[in-house]
């Protein structure tokens, strides 16, 4: 019963998350209050982990969840289940793609999704930091975690590099300073 419930509830995380693998985060949120199958600390370990792996980020994380919750095939019921949405979508938007193309019902439904994707995002920005504050104990630690997050923040910025830098950085950072 549990890998039906798994896949059921990546089923619904593929359909709903519009907007690619960063609007699956608010879902996996959600998923980790609701049914305990990893907490919010394993959430920002599978963001981490993601978005340090090659592949969509969404993918990865409906995986990684899977595999949290029942192994090896967890891994695969979840990840069926998250992409499955997507691909009847695709095959059924496909023909008729040149119709939906230009259609002002479509546009107008997109651009409303975008501002609701953004702000879930966000949101889940704003808990993520407060886990990742949260977890870092004591003054020194927490002084170090604002330093560095406002140091990545003016680097992402101002020199517009490729992200796996940021990403080896931040690795780096962490064995040097943890």
């Amino acid at each position: 019963m549990i890998y039906l419930t798994l896949f059921w509830e990546f089923f619904k995380v593929g359909l709903f998350a519009v907007g690619g693998g960063l609007a699956t985060i608010p879902f996996l949120y959600n998923l980790s209050e609701k049914f305990n199958w990893f907490s919010v600390s394993e959430l920002t370990n599978m963001i981490a982990i993601s978005e340090s792996t090659p592949g969509p980020l969404g993918v990865n994380m409906a995986t990684y969840a899977g595999i949290q919750t029942l192994g090896l095939g967890g891994g695969v019921i979840a990840t069926f289940g998250l992409v499955m949405p997507s691909l009847f979508i695709i095959i059924a938007i496909s023909h008729f793609l040149n119709k939906f193309k230009e259609n002002q019902l479509v546009k107008s439904i997109f651009y409303g999704l975008r501002p609701a994707v953004a702000v879930m995002i966000c949101i889940f920005l704003m808990t993520l930091l407060a886990v990742v504050f949260k977890e870092t104990k004591g003054f020194y630690n927490i002084t170090i975690s604002i330093i560095l997050f406002l140091c990545y923040l003016v680097l992402v910025f101002r020199f517009k590099w490729h992200p796996i830098f940021f990403i080896i950085l931040g690795g780096f950072m962490g064995i040097l300073l943890g």
